[in-house]
């Protein structure tokens, strides 16, 4: 590989790197100028659970475990 090749292929590199970025950084922007007829896209999202999978007994024990026998109000 000539130094020339090297150069180009470098240039070329960086050229579709930063190419894809603002790509994206326009996707989100159009996306967010969207969100009132758009669900908004979020890179970064935890998924939480719908619901536990933990019977009544179960979470009774528990919360006696963490008040260690004291009353709690529910």
């Amino acid at each position: 590989m000539t130094m020339d090749q090297a150069a180009i292929f470098l240039a070329s590199s960086l050229l579709v790197g930063l190419g894809a970025i603002v790509i994206t950084g326009v996707i989100l922007v159009v996306n967010n100028l969207l969100h009132k007829y758009w669900k908004p896209f979020n890179l970064y999202r935890i998924v939480d659970p719908e619901g536990r999978f933990i019977d009544t007994q179960t979470d009774k024990d528990t919360k006696n475990e963490r008040t260690m026998g004291r009353k709690v109000s529910s």
